[in-house]
């Protein structure tokens, strides 16, 4: 035994002094942020998650009622449970949830009435661990593994102390085993699960129970000494001795109780005490972090670069687990099989393509080539590529954005997947209309190629699909041309520049036409909806990823193209909310943050910044990405402008915070911005650091003056992916005046299908 407690504290020592020897970046994490939100008006709708890395499950305090899209809220004192979450955001449903929730003096289930008093000040929260005092002086701790937790309940002395099991709002099973101070069970709560869905989960306790019992939440019904219970809301409960100290390890699996197991004892087994666990996570969050190293700018600037960088690092999900060869291994939430190989989850394209995705083809190759074939293999086993899976497909939003994450991918380099197949997966996807939402398959997919436009109002949100499909066109044309299959170039180089059939030169505005080819009467480019996906007309001109010179073009050209981009920050912020028939939240977001039209709250227009760089004025990109990042966010509860979404706009901001972003996915291109930080070391996965230097860099010097890549002067306002991911350094002398020469050479021009003027 004495043995054994040495060997325990030398494991726990070797990952403390890991830990120190690595830079301690989770000390400016704050996964608060963003959590003060509410339906009116979000500022980041996420809630404090406890997770590794894209870990299977993560772990959340619980404000919210159960089935609530606001799990937590920042201005609410009470908690009353802590869950095991996978939700992608507040207007999502979560599932696979099961929840824990310790009371002391007597038992109360019901989940209103257990509810316990908090104060933000007795509230520790940081990717790694979790900690808070309820009023009553209980004190609950959570640490994560990639698949389960461990916790901690410290109950005060001399009370009694029970712990309560919640089910959640759908069929669970509980099972508990007195003498082994354990609980095995499964839940099945969500949508548009396949057969055989269940989440199966295990609890091993370090102490024993003093009594126990089965409960369901639909009547708050007990039932004392039970061990056993099946149905809707079933859960359990324990008591433990007065003033206990409890530990308990969980873990889950989506393929069987004995997999759960296995997940527990591998990720888990080992820990003796919660600080061993919470060592763990944080050299594994240390690790992850610190593939960028940033030096110079504020502290302030640090806590908002490092939690959005966590918050960009937790989607898409894992949703594979490893079997006892450490296979990687699934249950699939499409055909409701369990295949080989890896799955990924809990991610909507129409917000990730932009962003979060490149961020990922820069930060995780690896991961991002396993995720490009398990797209593929979501297409073979329900007939469609995914756009939005939760963790199966719903469709929601619009676009056919998958093909965007494999040409990205194979332009980057990353050729994990038959381009062939993804080819075809994407032709049935824009050839067809799923069973699910309107981003399953192809919304008005027949008129788009007969008319080379989706009517509108035959087709509600008609011009944003027309923009989007041409973009994925594109991805699709060009993902053909990379791998010499003319075939497919053939059918879509056409169609990619659809965008040019919903511009009307009399406005100058992307509109709505219907079939016989008239424009919307009474057009206002302030209304919202209609033929546009969350947002106006102002937000939809630049939605032309793909050929920003061709739209240039169609405005008349450079100066005309820069005066209505001017236009986006010096009109008044009015909203008119037109099909919405009131103000929703989004409409709060942009008045708010009284930037004209500029609605950074919403994907639509969040590239539009970086269009200054198309347009000659490259210095006008620097000042507004600048701008945007110091006036929108921060790593406070209030850090967001408007809904995170799984990772985008946090994925925004650590792109824009070290100087570019990816414009156009599919491109292999990132679009120069100014960076806020001195120096930036990214150290790449394959072994080598790219660096950004820029020693005069403030708040006050955000403007790009003179460059040079690996020693020599550089001119161009984008990047290659290749050359950061070949390793070298760029170096930026950064001036508080702009630098009106730089980079207008049509060879400075980032990528578009027509070359620069």
């Amino acid at each position: 035994m004495r043995l054994k407690v040495i060997i325990f504290f030398i494991n726990v020592l070797t990952v403390i002094q890991v830990s120190a020897q690595q830079t301690d970046l989770v000390q400016y994490v704050n996964t608060l942020q963003g959590t003060n939100s509410k339906h009116e008006l979000t500022r980041g709708n996420t809630y404090p998650t406890t997770a590794l890395p894209f870990g299977m499950h993560t772990w959340s305090p619980q404000t919210g009622r159960n089935g609530d899209g606001w799990k937590y809220q920042y201005f609410k004192d009470k908690i009353r449970g802590f869950q095991q979450a996978h939700q992608c955001s507040s207007w999502s449903r979560d599932y696979a949830v099961f929840s824990l929730m310790p009371m002391t003096d007597r038992l109360v289930v019901n989940e209103n009435d257990r509810e316990a008093k908090f104060s933000h000040d007795h509230e520790v929260a940081k990717p790694n661990y979790y900690k808070v005092q309820f009023d009553n002086q209980i004190t609950t701790e959570i640490s994560p593994s990639e698949r389960g937790a461990h916790l901690r309940f410290s109950y005060p002395k001399g009370k009694k102390g029970f712990l309560v099991l919640d089910g959640y709002t759908g069929i669970s099973g509980v099972k508990i085993y007195p003498k082994e101070n354990k609980i095995t069970g499964f839940v099945n709560n969500g949508e548009g699960f396949k057969e055989g869905f269940k989440n199966f989960f295990v609890m091993q306790f370090d102490q024993p129970f003093k009594a126990y019992g089965t409960w369901e939440n639909k009547k708050n019904t007990t039932r004392a000494n039970e061990t056993e219970a099946n149905g809707v809301g079933e859960g359990a409960y324990i008591e433990f001795k007065e003033g206990t100290v409890v530990q308990v390890k969980v873990a889950s699996s989506y393929i069987s109780m004995d997999q759960a197991w296995l997940n527990l004892n591998r990720e888990l087994g080992p820990d003796r005490s919660l600080e061993a666990t919470k060592a763990k996570a944080a050299a594994v969050w240390n690790k992850s972090l610190g593939k960028v190293l940033v030096e110079g700018g504020t502290e302030a600037d640090k806590a908002t670069f490092y939690s959005c960088f966590f918050r960009a690092s937790i989607f898409s999900r894992k949703f594979y687990e490893l079997d006892a060869n450490g296979q990687a291994y699934y249950f699939s939430p499409y055909d409701g099989k369990v295949h080989q190989g890896y799955m990924y989850t809990d991610t909507g394209f129409w917000d990730t393509f932009r962003a979060q995705f490149p961020l990922n083809t820069l930060m995780h190759p690896e991961m991002h080539g396993r995720y490009m074939q398990a797209l593929i293999d979501a297409y073979k086993q329900c007939g469609w590529l995914p756009s939005w899976s939760f963790p199966s497909e719903a469709g929601s939003m619009i676009g056919n954005h998958a093909i965007s994450l494999l040409a990205d991918a194979w332009a980057k380099g990353i050729r994990t997947f038959d381009p062939k197949e993804a080819l075809a997966a994407y032709l049935h996807e824009a050839t067809n209309k799923g069973p699910w939402g309107p981003a399953n398959g192809r919304d008005g997919w027949k008129e788009y190629f007969q008319l080379g436009y989706v009517p509108y109002p035959k087709v509600r949100e008609a011009t944003a699909k027309t923009l989007e499909y041409a973009y994925d066109d594109y991805c699709a044309w060009t993902l053909a041309k990379m791998t010499g299959n003319d075939f497919y170039a053939n059918i879509f180089e056409r169609q990619m520049y659809n965008y040019k059939n919903v511009y009307d030169p009399a406005t100058r505005f992307m509109r709505g036409r219907n079939e016989d080819g008239k424009w919307t009467p009474k057009f206002d480019p302030f209304e919202w909806g209609g033929p546009y996906t969350e947002g106006n007309a102002w937000h939809y001109q630049w939605s032309v990823f793909q050929d920003i010179n061709g739209l240039i073009d169609l405005m008349g050209g450079k100066k005309n193209f820069t005066a209505k981009l001017d236009s986006v920050f010096t009109e008044p912020n009015t909203v008119n909310v037109g099909t919405y028939g009131g103000m929703i939240h989004e409409m709060t977001e942009m008045v708010m943050a009284n930037m004209g039209q500029y609605a950074h709250g919403n994907q639509p227009i969040q590239h539009m910044v970086y269009l200054y760089n198309y347009g000659g004025q490259p210095w006008k990109a620097q000042y507004h990405a600048r701008r945007v990042m110091h006036q929108l966010y921060d790593s406070t509860e209030n850090g967001y402008p408007g809904d995170e979404d799984q990772g985008q706009t946090s994925s925004w901001y650590v792109l824009s915070a070290l100087g570019f972003y990816s414009v156009t996915p599919g491109s292999g291109e990132y679009v120069l911005g100014s960076p806020i930080f001195k120096k930036v070391t990214i150290n790449l996965e394959n072994g080598r650091k790219f660096v950004i230097e820029a020693p005069a860099n403030s708040a006050q010097h955000v403007y790009i003056k003179s460059a040079s890549l690996n020693g020599k002067l550089y001119t161009a306002n984008f990047i290659r992916h290749s050359d950061m991911v070949n390793g070298g350094v760029l170096k930026l002398e950064m001036s508080d005046q702009p630098e009106l020469k730089r980079g207008l050479a049509a060879e400075d021009m980032p990528f578009s299908l027509h070359k620069a003027q």
